[in-house]
Parts: C-alpha cells; sequence; structure tokens
C-alpha cells in the first residue's frame, strides 16, 4: 500500500506495528499503569524483560491500550443503556459478566482529582462494586473491633472489588456505574446497599440505574459533618463540643436522626458568620433521613462505611493520576483511567485479550 512501510519480519517474527511483541507491550502497559511515572515504569521493564525501552515507547504503548479500552467500555455503555429492542428478551444479558455476585453486594461512588491540560484540576467520578460479606462479631478480627461502636455487629466485609472511573459528568458516569453493575450481576442480588457520602448527584443516579438499593450515608461522613459543627460552635478542643458531639453520635446510632436534627435546629446555625457546611448541617441531616437508618443497617447486615470507594479514588486515581507538572491531555487521561480500572478490577488479561487483533 503506498505511503505504508512493510516490515516482512516484524510479521515473521509475530510483532506489532510499532515492532514490539504482544509480551513485551503487555509487560510495558502493566509497569505503565502501576508506576507513578513512565519513567519509573520504563526502569522497571528493563529490569523485568532484559532490554531496554524509553520511556515515550513505553507511554505510547500503556495510553494506546487504554484508549483501545475505553472505546470498548464507551460501546459496552451505551449497549446496556440502549431502549429495549423488539424481541429482545428479558432475560438476555447485554454484559457479559465477570465474577457477578449473587448474594450481597454493595455499589459505592465517588469524586477524585486530575490535572487536565488547559483545563486545570478536574474531577474523576468513580464507582466501585463490592461482594459484602457478614460474618458473627465473635469472628471480627481485634485490629478491627478496639472501642468501635459496631464491635459488637456482626462483621461486616467488603471484597472482590471492581472498579470503573473516568472524567464524566453525572449523567454519563450512571451509563457506565450500570453497565459495571449489569458485569457484576448486581442488579440480581438477593440484598444490595449503596453507601455514599449524601452527594445529591450520586443518589440520584444510583436510584435511577439501581432503584432496589438501600442507600445509606457513609457513617464517617456523618459523624464528621456533627465534628465541624461543634468545633464551629464550641471551639476547636472544647469538652463541651466534645460532650455535645457523642450524645448526637448517640443518638444518629441508634437511627434517631430527628433528635439530632432538633438540636441543630436550636443552635440556629444559618447565619453568615458559620461556614457553609456549618450552615447547611441541618438540611443534611433533614435530607438524608432515610439513609440514616443506622439502627436498622446494622441490625440487616449491611456495611455503613463507603471506605472502599475512598480507597479506589487513592488506588486507582490518585496514585497514577494524581501527579505534579504539566497534567494529561484528556484524551491520554481518559485512556489512562479506562487501563486503572481493568487492572485494578483484576481483569487486566481479560482486557488485553480482548484488544488483541482477530486473527486473519
Amino acid at each position: 500500500m503506498k505511503g505504508r512501510r512493510f516490515f516482512p519480519l516484524d510479521r515473521k517474527l509475530l510483532l506489532r506495528d510499532d515492532h514490539w511483541s504482544e509480551g513485551a507491550a503487555r509487560v510495558a502497559t502493566r509497569q505503565g499503569l502501576l508506576a507513578k511515572s513512565f519513567d519509573l515504569a520504563a526502569e522497571v521493564y528493563v529490569d523485568a524483560v532484559g532490554s531496554s525501552m524509553s520511556s515515550d515507547s513505553l507511554r505510547r504503548i500503556t495510553e494506546g491500550w487504554g484508549q483501545k479500552v475505553e472505546e470498548q467500555r464507551q460501546e459496552a455503555a451505551e449497549r446496556a443503556n440502549a431502549p429495549a429492542q423488539r424481541g429482545e428478551s428479558p432475560q438476555e444479558r447485554r454484559i457479559v459478566e465477570v465474577r457477578p455476585i449473587s448474594g450481597q453486594a454493595n455499589l459505592s461512588t465517588d469524586g477524585g482529582m486530575a490535572l487536565i491540560r488547559g483545563e486545570g484540576w478536574k474531577e474523576v467520578k468513580l464507582t466501585a462494586i463490592s461482594e459484602v460479606e457478614v460474618r458473627p462479631a465473635a469472628e471480627r478480627p481485634a485490629k478491627e473491633g478496639g472501642a468501635s461502636r459496631r464491635a459488637e455487629d456482626s462483621w461486616v466485609k467488603m471484597k472482590g472489588h471492581s472498579y470503573q472511573a473516568g472524567l464524566w459528568d453525572a449523567d454519563m458516569m450512571a451509563l457506565h456505574q450500570y453497565a459495571e453493575g449489569l458485569r457484576r450481576g448486581i442488579d440480581r442480588c438477593q440484598q444490595l446497599s449503596s453507601v455514599n457520602d449524601g452527594a445529591p448527584w450520586i443518589g440520584r443516579i444510583t436510584d435511577l440505574n439501581f432503584p432496589q438499593a438501600v442507600q445509606i450515608v457513609d457513617w464517617p461522613h456523618a459523624e464528621g459533618k456533627l465534628w465541624k459543627v461543634s468545633k464551629a460552635v464550641f471551639g476547636e478542643q472544647s469538652p463541651e463540643g466534645k460532650g455535645w458531639v457523642e450524645d448526637r453520635l448517640d443518638h444518629l446510632w441508634g437511627g434517631e436522626v430527628q433528635k439530632v436534627e432538633a438540636v441543630l435546629q436550636v443552635l440556629d446555625l444559618d447565619q453568615e458568620r458559620w461556614p457553609d457546611e456549618v450552615r447547611q448541617a441541618p438540611g443534611y441531616f433533614e435530607g438524608n433521613r432515610k439513609r440514616m437508618r443506622y439502627d436498622e443497617f446494622r441490625a440487616e447486615g449491611y456495611p455503613i462505611g463507603s471506605g472502599t470507594v475512598e480507597s479506589g479514588i487513592n488506588t486507582v486515581v490518585h496514585h497514577r493520576m494524581k501527579r505534579p507538572g504539566r497534567g494529561w491531555e484528556r484524551a491520554n487521561g481518559q485512556a489512562m483511567l479506562a487501563g486503572l480500572s481493568e487492572l485494578h478490577s483484576g481483569r487486566f488479561d481479560q482486557a488485553w485479550q480482548a484488544t488483541l487483533p482477530l486473527a486473519a
């Protein structure tokens, strides 16, 4: 073909168009996702393979693969959310299931930050899906008990996490959240919860995609709101403020949210001298009343903390994407997030095979 160079030795050695073998490209891509920089990834590649690869080559290979993954997940999200077709069976699965969860699952969503060239710091939205395992309190490891309020409750453990992260607005996040939910089979779970920080956009898209999910406000976020009110009203290290918070937490733990609301109303927090988060505290608890029935959630074995998605933000997004310097071109950043999502979901090998060209 005119304008295209042909390398017969590449074909004989089964090399790619960039003259690297699939094995070399696979190792390079994995390291490009895991390392904190492409320079470090190139150093690790030398140690692993015994031959050199420049950081620029490694970057092109990693981002190029991520772009293929991004195209495939966008297609999957569109397919999952397309209107029902004539003759389509309700039992037909639009997304191939991977490690489906049959018992109890949890879905959490949150946001992190990445620097995008020409745009500044932009939010990366991430959804995490986990299998929930409930064990007797006696089996709880000592390090997870301690002085915790939940030391006497059942041990609620989340495992088998999968993720989807991207530079999306809320509505686009909704499409990918739904596709990942179908991939894990959570639409058919016996019990499904969604523990989040109480942000309205998260509640909205979760209710749209999985209305059967029991939505729960993350306990540490609710606790943190009360501590911020206490510090503003009573002072940073006030013994009175500490006692005030502990009393409110006792009510909250017992599901008596309205008692918390009543006390906040008495404080008359809607004054300009208070920070916005303090002024908004009464509305936060009133608006999330149904999501703060912690006594019922604990009795039914639901998780009440969103540490999994917060950990996912750090592991999937910030470790690789939140770096100093010029930041990422948007397309390359999105490609990296697509690849990182599959890597940290334990699907790297499967995703790699899915991007290989079909044999002639």
